[in-house]
């Protein structure tokens, strides 16, 4: 996702106007909801950002969406906004999973920083979910036989071992080595062992 999209939710229209285009202002794409219930009809997993949602709204309030998207495992971090803090509400809030607790009226610098905050943790988790893929698509080009003496050198054996233990030559066996760390981009044993603890090979 090349632009950073903010999903607004409040019941106010007045505040859902002023917070977008303040927002927008600062070059990030929002969508803007009166509740958290017409958000929630349009979750999807494609979507990458971050919610800024008031918590005393009509219907799910803000701390119950934070629970729900908890429940559904999305990954978009909640900042929450309240004009009715106290203590109590930001525990609850922060223990329900929620990245920030602001009080209104909004100090845009806060929420700035609370959004920037959760995008990057969003698109830091992202690089590494596409890295993943990337790596389980190498292994995918592995014949069966180099992924099982894959997994014999990454578990520490070594190739006159695993010669031994396939019943084929050590020559063999080095030859393999050569086509696995080509293929898995691997420039040396201690890169591919982490790569095998990373799609699950072993386990470390």
């Amino acid at each position: 996702m090349s632009t950073p999209t903010v999903y607004l939710i409040d019941d106010q229209e007045a505040v859902r106007s002023a917070l977008s285009e303040m927002l927008r202002v600062f070059g990030y794409s929002v969508e803007a909801y009166e509740s958290a219930d017409a958000f929630l009809q349009g979750l999807s997993d494609s979507r990458r950002g971050c919610i800024v949602a008031d918590v005393r709204m009509p219907g799910m309030d803000g701390i119950e969406l934070v629970r729900e998207l908890s429940r559904r495992q999305a990954n978009l971090p909640v900042v929450l906004i309240s004009g009715h803090a106290d203590v109590p509400m930001a525990v609850a809030a922060i223990k329900a999973g929620a990245e920030d607790f602001i009080e209104k009226p909004v100090d845009d610098a806060h929420l700035l920083a609370a959004i920037n905050r959760c995008l990057t943790r969003v698109f830091g988790e992202l690089s590494l979910e596409r890295s993943l893929q990337e790596l389980r698509s190498r292994l995918e080009r592995l014949t069966p036989r180099e992924i099982e003496v894959m997994d014999l050198v990454v578990q520490g054996f070594t190739s006159q071992a695993i010669a031994l233990r396939l019943g084929i030559s050590q020559r063999t066996v080095e030859s393999y080595r050569v086509q696995i760390m080509e293929k898995m981009q691997a420039e040396s044993v201690a890169v591919l062992v982490r790569q095998a603890i990373r799609v699950g090979r072993i386990t470390p």
